[in-house]
């Protein structure tokens, strides 16, 4: 049987309702000073603006190091009854200063600590998993659903490969779904091919950040290898208007591509509205979701925002 592996246990795929595929609710990078996720009451009452715009679940995409606080999850989905599918795995080289422990792993050391963070929970603390004297800190039981990496602009860098390699790994022993971080889609075609090599069909991957350049042939050529792709740069127009983004998600499903996974990728203190800031994370249901509806209509959208999910992270888990 198919299961999603959420913060608060398995569950059927049935039982997610509409997902948010890319969000995070704590994340501490040194790419992004001064604004960082790390309050669980502010972050909380974040994700309840999230479960009051329609969604009733989202993949937090924070992986290793980068603050995770795998407690927390777990009580703000106990709290907003939204189902959480957490991260594991390792970000592009840019977000981990020089000197950081993850960095000088192998692949064998990186594949264990996402396999245990899949199968015995994640940690109370990533910082724990480095501590000198205690190379096996203790698991909290809440397990990740989802391994992640980051590669770079138009380049996979050594570190990033291995932790691609860790990945296969550990998806041929748990078959969990990948979620990769492309940066303006380069390298698509690229670390698909890679990823095959190594095992891990197209079908589990998920594209992130596919949207950043609305190259609509290329993304219908990796939805069309079986590949999902996440669109999640809505309210940055800065990047790319909405307006962009909605004449992108209609060309592709025009053309009969529908793998597609929509999120806000929020991602800092400073677009929170529980921080202070804005837009927040209810901006993609509140904003952008009533105008691509117009454009796509009820069945699509569902396609979008349930089916593909459902798809994506209902797993018949190994371990």
């Amino acid at each position: 049987m198919k299961t999603v592996r959420t913060v608060l246990g398995e569950i059927t795929p049935e039982g997610l309702g509409p997902v948010n595929g890319h969000e995070h609710v704590f994340q501490v990078s040194p790419l992004l000073p001064g604004d960082e996720l790390d309050d669980p009451e502010r972050s909380s009452a974040e994700v309840e603006l999230l479960r009051g715009s329609g969604f009733a679940a989202m993949i937090d995409a924070t992986p290793i190091g980068l603050g995770r606080r795998a407690t927390d999850l777990r009580r703000i989905s106990e709290s907003t009854s939204v189902q959480i599918v957490a991260s594991t795995g390792v970000h592009r080289d840019a977000h981990y200063a020089a000197d950081h422990p993850l960095q000088a792993l192998g692949i064998e050391a990186r594949a264990e600590l996402m396999l245990r963070d899949l199968i015995d929970g994640m940690p109370v603390r990533d910082e724990d998993l480095f501590a000198a004297g205690s190379p096996r800190p203790a698991r909290t039981g809440v397990r990740a659903g989802m391994l992640k990496v980051g590669i770079e602009y138009w380049a996979i860098t050594a570190s990033e490969r291995m932790t691609i390699e860790a990945i296969a790994r550990v998806h041929e022993a748990t078959n969990a779904p990948v979620m990769v971080h492309l940066e303006f889609c380069t390298a698509g075609h690229e670390v698909l091919d890679l990823l095959a090599e190594l095992g891990v069909a197209e079908s589990s991957v998920l594209l992130a950040h596919a949207d950043r350049s609305p190259d609509a042939g290329l993304h219908c050529e990796l939805m069309g290898r079986g590949a999902f792709l996440g669109y999640d740069g809505m309210a940055r127009s800065k990047v790319r208007s909405d307006e962009e983004l909605l004449d992108l998600t209609e060309r592709v499903l025009g053309d009969g591509f529908d793998r597609l996974l929509l999120g806000g990728d929020v991602a800092r203190s400073g677009r929170f509205v529980s921080y202070g800031g804005m837009p927040g994370m209810a901006y993609l249901g509140d904003r952008y979701l009533p105008r691509l509806q117009e454009r796509i209509g009820d069945r699509a959208l569902s396609r979008i925002l349930v089916d593909a999910p459902r798809e994506l992270l209902g797993r018949s888990w190994r371990r």
